[in-house]
């Protein structure tokens, strides 16, 4: 059946809608991301006219009855915000082939064996390919309901018929509905079909999962709104080229945001990693020229990594500046400072910055431990062992204090360092004290910091 529509030019990227296409969108300034969509019209005598809901108080909304749903990987509960909620909608997106299908399986057999009903539509895999996937994993004989269907009414069927407790959808991209004439994939498309699925969701207490594809820039695929709709959004990164993955928390309406979960990848699927400081600490007890320790803060949880810089002579006229894994603006800073403050002529000096493990740090609490490397690897010498760098570097060459300092400098107790550099301009601070076998050297100055180095 034909019905009316009308076009509606929305931006991909925040989701504003627009009467007319614009080249730039008024509301986050990005070019060229509004797009054309057609929306069915619904007509004044076709409005529902039925009561809404009754209000309730915030005593009678109350949830605590209802507990939250854990699974086999509690690092996974931790960036739920504790397990599952009933109602939620849980956006998952990740680079192609990093192993979003594989972990949704692995929970999904968890919860279904925990005694939830649970179950996986798949739009991109028949459901031979799923259970071919479940049987490498080991988990085939977990009662897992699968089916594979890309219409939004159809799946909505499915879901009243069925009522399970859990479902996941592989993926948002591939799903349509028939009201649209746009084709899966498009914003129209993804708008809509999002919001069938949200509504039946938060009506039944069903959890829904989303999964979501990622674009080469690394953003969600599809219109902004999307991520404003769901109440969680799980960024899956990693690396092909290393056997970790991170779940990150972007979003969460149920639990602190910003949290991490680490996972190694293995032939029989996603493990958690128990100890990631030492995960990512690889060559601690051999120091080498160019590398240097510090703690990092992901949610709340403390790693310490290894950063590594090697600085070269350049032979060409411009010389290079090469950053991985931080901001390459921000190494251009930390260079800037150590020759503007520190003495140090790098202008004529090719350097090259790495963290060690393929993680990216964007807080600036490395920044004491990036000049460390760097004048490590500058001057040939290896820093002492069992030394971390822990501080914030200014423009005018002071080293600062950063949040959370007295979990961090625990952190490096309990794995057996010695000495830790940090600001000297906080005297009689709480943080300075309590470190049983950790020895803090302050340091005021970026131009103090060989002296205490080496």
């Amino acid at each position: 059946m034909n019905r009316k529509t009308r076009s509606v030019y929305v931006c991909s990227s925040c989701g504003e809608s627009h009467p007319r296409w614009v080249g730039r969108c008024d509301s986050c300034g990005a070019w060229d991301t509004v797009t054309e969509f057609r929306e069915p019209v619904v007509s004044r005598a076709t409005k529902s006219t039925a009561a809404g809901p009754a209000e309730v108080s915030l005593l009678e909304g109350n949830v605590s009855s209802s507990p939250r749903v854990k699974g086999s990987l509690p690092e996974i509960d931790r960036v739920l915000g504790g397990g599952l909620v009933r109602g939620a909608v849980v956006l998952l997106a990740g680079d192609p082939g990093i192993g979003k299908s594989t972990l949704m399986l692995q929970l999904m057999a968890a919860w279904a064996r925990g005694g939830a009903a649970t179950l996986y539509l798949s739009g991109e895999e028949s459901a031979e390919q799923v259970s071919l996937r479940a049987q490498r994993l080991g988990i085939a004989d977990a009662p897992v309901k699968v089916a594979t269907e890309t219409s939004a009414e159809a799946i909505l069927a499915i879901l009243t018929a069925q009522k399970p407790d859990v479902v996941v959808i592989d993926s948002i991209q591939t799903i349509f509905s028939e009201a649209l004439e746009s084709a899966p994939g498009s914003v129209s498309q993804i708008r809509e079909s999002a919001a069938i699925l949200l509504r039946h969701a938060k009506a039944s207490g069903t959890v829904l999962f989303l999964i979501g594809h990622v674009t080469k820039e690394g953003a969600i695929a599809g219109p902004r709104v999307l991520e404003h709709m769901v109440d969680t959004v799980l960024s899956f990164e990693g690396d092909s080229t290393y056997q970790y993955r991170i779940v990150r928390s972007v979003k969460n309406r149920f639990g602190p945001s910003g949290e991490i979960a680490l996972l190694a990848m293995s032939d029989s699927g996603l493990n958690e990693v128990q100890n990631a400081s030492e995960f990512f600490l690889q060559n601690r007890h051999d120091p080498q020229v160019g590398t240097a320790i510090a703690p990092i803060l992901e949610g709340s949880r403390i790693l310490v990594v290894e950063l590594q810089a090697l600085v070269n002579r350049s032979h060409f006229g411009m010389p290079q500046r090469v950053a991985s894994g931080i901001n390459p603006r921000r190494l251009s800073i930390i260079l800037a400072v150590l020759e503007r403050h520190g003495g140090h002529q790098l202008g004529d000096h090719d350097v090259f910055f790495n963290i060690a493990g393929g993680l990216t740090v964007a807080e600036p609490a490395i920044d004491c431990g990036i000049a460390a490397a760097i004048l490590s690897s500058f001057r040939n010498r290896p820093l002492r062992r069992d030394i971390a760098c822990l501080g914030e570097l200014g423009l005018g060459g002071e080293i600062r204090p950063v949040n959370n300092m007295a979990g961090r400098l625990r952190e490096l107790a309990r794995m057996g360092f010695r000495e830790c550099i940090v600001s000297g301009s906080a005297n009689g601070a709480d943080w300075t004290k309590g470190h049983k076998g950790l020895t803090l050297i302050k340091c005021k100055k970026i131009g103090d910091l060989v002296e205490v180095l080496f």
